[in-house]
């Protein structure tokens, strides 16, 4: 009965320390950027859109599709930045292992 309540407490020591990372990750900023940096966006670890900065070399009338594309490229950036800094410091956390919802 002991090494169930040890394995009880490691995981709510587990849980309170996922429940932190995932606070300090809503703080970090990642961005993303296209067209040679013309395109910037940063997301918070929400992947909440926090700015974009768009050069106004690249604001063309006549392409305005590019510049859609560069946009959506960069958020994509982004969004795979956040995962990748998500995915570390929930290993660093759960030392590997994969929790479903997490």
């Amino acid at each position: 009965m002991s090494q169930i309540n040890k394995l009880l407490k490691q995981a709510q020591k587990m849980q309170a320390q996922v429940m932190k990372m995932q606070e300090e990750m809503q703080k970090k900023e990642c961005e993303g950027t296209a067209g040679g940096g013309m395109v910037r966006i940063v997301l918070n670890g929400a992947n909440e859109l926090v700015s974009v900065k768009i050069n106004p070399e690249v604001v063309n009338p006549q392409e305005v599709e590019m510049l859609e594309d560069l946009i959506l490229a960069a958020h994509a950036a982004a969004q795979q930045k956040v995962k990748e800094v998500t995915e570390s410091a929930m290993g660093s956390v759960t030392g590997g292992l994969q929790f479903q919802g997490i």
